[in-house]
């Protein structure tokens, strides 16, 4: 079987109730094929957050995939991820806190996305991420135009050695994506929104990875 030229990853929408998440995450990972879920919680203290990634990790790390947090205003997404099982964490606070958690976390992943400019890109590859993602909804939910991902991500492949994540707004711009040599292509609201349903989703993202790998 044609290995993929670039891997799955998904973004989960904005989790208040962990419970309420769970049977959606179980439905998108029962399609297989998935190499990371970033959990991305809303602001909550530091128990209930703890409490939600012992829920919702091992749901995907079950089906083959890692699980990695990112979280609003947490006082400690380090101490998060230890206590809650997880395999991973994406800091979106800049350089010197990407170096921070790679300190803290040495034996876990450690992700970075809100990229603004090449220069931040880089100065996150000399912090030890394990990977750079590009395209990511910002904030205020808004995205940067496809055109300006694919750039970046063609930058990025082309030059450095640590892994890039292209985000796709659509399952339709995931082939953009995967031509520029990233290593994995990121959806999240083409999958939850899906209206046959997440596995649907995921098997059709899947479906356009293997086929770009076969040319």
């Amino acid at each position: 079987m044609t290995e993929p030229l670039a891997r799955l990853y998904l973004l989960s929408p904005p989790i208040t109730h962990a419970d309420d998440f769970a049977p959606r995450l179980v439905e998108a990972c029962s399609a297989g094929g998935i190499a990371a879920v970033l959990l991305r919680f809303a602001a909550a203290d530091e128990r209930t957050l703890v409490n939600g990634v012992k829920i919702l990790a091992p749901l995907a790390q079950e089906s083959g995939a890692a699980a990695l947090i990112a979280a609003e205003e947490t006082a400690d997404l380090a101490a998060v991820a230890t206590r809650g099982g997880a395999d991973g964490v994406h800091a979106a606070g800049g350089s010197a806190d990407a170096r921070r958690l790679r300190e803290r976390l040495r034996d876990r992943i450690v992700g970075a996305g809100n990229i603004r400019s090449r220069h931040d890109a880089m100065e996150l590859g000399e912090a030890g991420v394990d990977y750079v993602m590009f395209g990511e909804p910002r904030a205020d939910g808004s995205l940067p135009a496809l055109e300006a991902v694919v750039e970046r991500a063609t930058w990025w492949a082309e030059i450095f050695e640590t892994p890039c994540v292209a985000y796709a707004p659509s399952l339709a711009a995931m082939s953009d994506l995967m031509s520029t040599g990233a290593e994995f292509v990121a959806l999240a609201d083409a999958v939850w929104s899906h209206p046959d349903g997440p596995a649907a989703a995921v098997a059709v993202a899947l479906a356009r990875c293997a086929a770009e790998a076969a040319g």
